[in-house]
């Protein structure tokens, strides 16, 4: 569920067949011309009054604009087997908040990533939240999602990756640290982070910090990361 203009408009041009239908609020409808018209002929775009919205909804919806689409389906192996030689993942492990996903596939678009692996524990990236805090990221970045009991490390691992585990207790400083030129960066949820064995079969790194802080919310070390992979060359 794509909700606002801005997340309309990527949707329009990233995925446009993939749109079922859109729902607008009257008074919206005029000014949304020319993202409409980007959408493939024939898709149904319905105009209602803010009450009729709401009720429909379950919710006051202030954007006025909702569009429904269709999941893509991908496989991990398959988005990891078309990956350049020169390669930025991000894989993700039991993150749960909506926020926090919605805030790390806007980190993973704006900093170049190729793909985003996300483990069997890890909410939706689809869901309207989500999207939304993406800025619509969730909708043109290539993302996969692994099965219950499918090793996310070994995975990426497979396709060529070294993996660094993000970890307060990383043995790397992340300014230390020279990209390799295929490589995935691996984050854990917030207060219980990666697992032991996990970490035990990668490389750890970690961001130093003022004394009395031991981690950063987890889309924020994402941004960091990501921006020193891209800025020293892994992408």
């Amino acid at each position: 569920m794509a909700e606002g203009r801005v997340v309309l408009e990527k949707a329009a041009r990233a995925m446009p067949e993939r749109i079922v239908s859109v729902l607008v609020a009257e008074n919206r409808l005029a000014a949304l011309g020319p993202v409409l018209a980007d959408l493939p002929p024939g898709t149904p775009v319905y105009a209602a009054g803010q009450a009729v919205m709401d009720s429909i909804v379950g919710f006051p919806i202030h954007r006025g604009i909702l569009a429904l689409g269709r999941r893509p389906e991908r496989s991990a192996a398959g988005l990891l087997a078309g990956l350049p030689d020169r390669a930025l993942v991000v894989g993700l492990s039991a993150i749960a908040n909506h926020d926090n996903i919605g805030g790390i596939f806007r980190n993973a678009a704006a900093f170049g990533a190729h793909a985003v692996i996300l483990d069997a524990a890890c909410c939706d990236p689809l869901y309207r939240k989500a999207i939304r805090v993406s800025v619509g990221a969730a909708l043109t970045m290539p993302f996969a999602r692994l099965e219950a009991g499918e090793d996310l490390v070994g995975a990426l691992a497979g396709a060529g990756l070294e993996v660094l585990a993000l970890s307060p207790a990383g043995e790397t400083d992340l300014a230390d640290l020279a990209p390799p030129a295929r490589v995935a960066a691996l984050f854990g949820a917030e207060g219980p982070g990666l697992p032991d064995d996990v970490l035990a079969r990668t490389r750890t790194v970690r961001i130093p910090m003022a004394g009395g802080f031991d981690s950063l919310n987890v889309a924020t070390t994402s941004g960091i990361v990501l921006h020193h992979l891209t800025a020293k060359g892994a992408a």
